[in-house]
């Protein structure tokens, strides 16, 4: 079965929690804290296995999460980090963060990996905290939440020309013709339910990619017929080669069979209209063909080649053509860096760590950094909820509380946590 398409949610590992434990030996006085820190939690990665065609193993997969970090142990003992999660994907895979609509990884090269979703870092164990000052502290981390994402993975084939044309006007049969591929062919609509890809060869040995994308028809970019399942796999074509039944054997008229696809690349993504195009006539071996052809050539200005893929005639020409015209393009990227989300995150764009709002009469506090100290702070001891305190007000929360008016008594709240304001 063929799938290009799937939403998972991915769910990397939590970092183990920190240790609070203490020397208690008999000959070791003062001994002083020996927890030991948690280890850090898996991270998941996408990696591209060239052996892979579809995204089968992820469709009946809700959820892919990695594995927790061990916790820490005492006697300084460190928990050992999870091993990080490879999930294999095909070449040419997309990951979009449905959240943010930004592209998070384009593997679109042999052996590329990314990193879709970091393991939480280890908890800290009391040793960690020990200080001139406070040289015994009864308090340790909880692990950091590894990060969570909704996904849309896609499969963007790797082809360096795309056939594309209305069903039945023989883009399966022009490409088994020039490659080894062997579609399905049949004399109806929708015989091609799969793209296909083959190698074809020109007469000076140059080798490419073609594709053959089916089920495109008037309305393919908003859903009709099978084009927007395929539309996406004509994104990283170089070149976008129109085959045109030019015998309108199918009773309909070539240009406005051009005129149409034309209207849905350009419905499904604007760029694609940017791409070098050429025009393959074929049935040509068919009356009426040259007929129309001459009525066709008065419209369109780009180059045509006259084919018959059922006789195997012209089609060579054509291959040399796209050899020749592919030497010449340059590969460009599929997204601009302002569709990739980026982890480098300057000063001047750094985000708030903290947003107070007023629900009816509890003051909410929300915001990544303050939910992160909270979450991995162990509420388990005095000294480690004056530490969580004193965090706050380096961040400046008591302050911003106060001038937003908090009086004495108020309750405030962090994620489900309440508690009372103290001037």
């Amino acid at each position: 079965m063929f799938v290009d398409e799937v939403e998972i949610k991915v769910e990397a590992g939590d970092g183990g929690d920190g240790c609070t434990a203490f020397r208690r030996e008999k000959y070791v006085p003062m001994g002083g804290p020996y927890g030991g820190n948690g280890g850090h939690g898996a991270s998941v990665i996408f990696k591209v296995d060239e052996g892979l065609h579809t995204l089968l193993d992820l469709r009946y997969q809700k959820t892919i999460k990695g594995k927790k970090g061990e916790n820490g142990r005492g006697k300084n003992q460190h928990g050992a980090a999870a091993t990080d999660l490879i999930v294999k994907v095909p070449l040419g895979t997309v990951v979009t963060d449905l959240d943010t609509n930004l592209v998070i990884a384009d593997l679109s090269t042999k052996d590329a990996e990314a990193v879709i979703a970091k393991g939480g870092r280890g908890g800290r164990g009391n040793t960690a905290f020990k200080t001139q000052t406070n040289t015994a502290p009864n308090y340790s981390e909880k692990g950091e939440e590894g990060e969570k994402r909704n996904l849309k993975v896609e499969v963007k084939m790797l082809a360096d020309v795309g056939l594309v044309g209305l069903p039945s006007v023989g883009k399966s049969t022009i490409i088994s013709c020039v490659s080894r591929s062997k579609p399905k062919i049949a004399a109806y609509h929708f015989t091609t339910l799969n793209p296909n890809l083959g190698v074809v060869k020109s007469s000076d040995g140059d080798s490419f990619v073609m594709a053959d994308l089916p089920g495109l028809i008037e309305g393919a970019s908003h859903g009709e017929g099978l084009g927007d399942k395929f539309l996406r796999h004509i994104e990283r074509t170089k070149i976008i080669a129109h085959v045109i039944d030019m015998s309108a054997s199918e009773g309909r008229d070539p240009y406005e069979d051009y005129l149409t696809i034309n209207k849905e690349l350009e419905a499904f993504n604007e760029k694609l209209m940017q791409k070098p195009q050429i025009i393959i006539a074929n049935k040509m071996d068919l009356e009426s063909a040259k007929e129309n052809l001459l009525k066709f050539k008065e419209k369109v200005a780009l180059e045509i080649f006259e084919v018959s893929a059922a006789t195997n005639t012209g089609l060579q020409k054509v291959v040399d053509k796209l050899a020749q015209m592919l030497k010449e393009i340059p590969s460009n990227p599929l997204y601009e860096d302002s569709q990739i989300e980026s982890h480098i995150l300057y000063k001047f764009e750094r985000e708030e760590p903290f947003t107070i709002t007023k629900e009816d009469d509890v003051w909410v506090i929300s915001g990544k950094e303050v939910e992160r100290i909270f979450k991995m702070t162990k509420f388990t001891s005095d000294e480690a909820v004056y530490r969580f305190a004193k965090k706050l007000r380096r961040m400046g929360i008591d302050d911003k509380l106060q001038e937003l008016g908090a009086k004495e008594g108020d309750q405030v709240r962090i994620l489900d946590f309440y508690f009372d304001y103290k001037d």
